[in-house]
């Protein structure tokens, strides 16, 4: 591990005047300082309010610890419980296992010191010193059965939206760069007819200089971040629930290093829910509830649902272009090469007539392949590149799977021979190359992944159909 002096957790502090909650931290001379911005309404004078802020603060320091990678994590004058020591350790360990692959860093020897905190973390830094209260913690109880479902416009969020909506009154959550929004998120956004309740997250500026500052870089378990966030918010807006999109192939690693798990996906498998819910529960009871809608799902499943759903299918949109920084590099259509679009094509093509997914890609549909410039694949008319990019989310390349949100092996061979025995794709000859590469390999039957796969955490109130039977 790094020989930096240890990354510190200094302090986080509430500014219900301009609805802010600012986190501090250091390594060695340097200081790092995140912003969370929520808007002035709300309940910023409960200690509840307070005690997810501390949240924030413990799961946003990650972004900053990668910087040097140090083998000591002091936590300052921040107490924790056991229960949070251990998922805070996971969070690391595990939600940095890519970044530390990637960087040929061992952090198993990680230490995280400081204060134990013997009871639960009910309270924090409170504005204007306001006191906890017996009972409910500002005495209004949370609404029933109002929601906060965090939206990234992908066919996941959508299809929980729908889910979601038919059993309660929820709002969408959505968090941007400050000053800054994706179309990719607020078409389809907009196209739900639901609230939308946000957050402007804003890193220290010296992130963004990574490369000239020497610091270390690479993947962070964002999502994690995001569901502290929600939160947060859902508190503020007196809500009772925060209903997450990640289903049962975000559990499943992108591979194996040395015999341990690397997975792009922690921050969305079952082990941090689970973790997360454990360190929920021991700060809030039963007055907050975290979950995902979709975790006994395949992808499979979540693309058979959202082929249904022909209201957003000209504004959702996966492609990574969508989404990069610099706005000048974001594109307002799919780019039709990039790992998310080989895998959003690929799934949905057993459920969508092939002239849909062309027109949805605006001619660029990765499966047709025909006017992409580059060698020809034996005949095909496509791009090798992009054969190769389908290899590696079917298992036939010796490379690994991306390090991406993308489906299971499994889900996607199905997706393949699913869509390559529709009459409709009989000319598609990518398709029916990479499905006939698929004979001998092992291919779990489609029946199997389109019904409930894995155990979740769903209270009945929301479950789905599939789930009641």
């Amino acid at each position: 591990m790094s020989a930096a002096p240890p990354f510190r957790y200094d302090s986080y502090h509430l500014d219900p005047a301009r609805g802010l909650l600012a986190c501090q931290y250091s390594l060695g001379s340097r200081s790092f300082t995140e912003r969370v911005s929520f808007g002035t309404g709300g309940r910023w004078e409960s200690p509840v309010t307070a005690a997810t802020a501390r949240l924030v603060f413990l799961l946003a320091g990650v972004s900053y610890y990668k910087t040097a990678a140090p083998a000591v994590i002091d936590l300052g004058g921040t107490a924790v419980t056991d229960t949070e020591r251990d998922f805070l350790r996971a969070f690391y360990l595990d939600g940095l296992a890519e970044f530390a692959y990637r960087n040929s860093l061992d952090l198993s020897g990680l230490r995280i010191e400081g204060p134990v905190l013997s009871g639960p973390a009910r309270s924090g830094p409170v504005p204007n010193g306001s006191a906890e209260q017996p009972g409910d913690p500002d005495g209004r109880p949370a609404a029933a059965d109002r929601p906060l479902v965090p939206f990234g416009g992908g066919i996941d969020s959508i299809v929980t939206v729908e889910l979601v909506r038919r059993r309660a009154e929820p709002a969408l959550f959505i968090v941007s760069r400050p000053g800054d929004r994706f179309e990719a998120i607020e078409r389809p956004a907009a196209v739900t007819g639901l609230p939308v309740v946000r957050a402007e997250r804003e890193i220290d500026p010296q992130l963004l200089r990574s490369r000239e500052l020497g610091f270390r870089n690479g993947h962070v378990p964002v999502t994690g971040i995001i569901s502290a966030i929600a939160v947060m918010a859902a508190v503020l807006d007196g809500r009772d629930a925060v209903v997450m999109s990640n289903e049962w192939s975000a559990s499943i690693p992108t591979l194996e290093d040395a015999g341990r798990p690397v997975n792009h996906q922690y921050s969305k498998s079952a082990a941090f829910e689970s973790g997360f819910r454990a360190v929920l529960a021991e700060s809030f009871g039963e007055r907050l509830s975290y979950f995902s809608a979709l975790r006994p799902f395949s992808e499979l499943w979540v693309a058979q649902r959202f082929a249904a759903l022909t209201r957003y299918h000209d504004t959702f949109r996966s492609c990574n272009r969508a989404f990069h920084i610099d706005k000048s590099l974001r594109l307002d259509h799919w780019c039709g090469r990039c790992d998310k679009c080989c895998f959003i094509d690929l799934i949905l093509a057993p459920f969508l007539p092939a002239q849909d997914l062309e027109r949805i890609f605006g001619g660029r549909e990765p499966l047709a392949g025909s006017d992409l410039a580059g060698s020809d694949l034996a005949g095909t008319g496509a791009d090798a590149s992009l054969a190769d990019r389908f290899r590696t989310l079917l298992g036939t390349s010796p490379r690994s799977k991306p390090f991406e949100c993308v489906g299971e092996v499994g889900e996607c061979r199905a997706a393949a021979l699913l869509a390559a025995r529709r009459p409709d794709r009989a000319g598609t000859k990518l398709l029916q190359v990479l499905a006939g590469e698929l004979a001998g390999l092992p291919v779990p039957p489609a029946a199997e992944l389109l019904r409930p796969i894995g155990e979740h955490f769903i209270p009945d109130a929301y479950a789905a159909d599939d789930l009641l039977v």
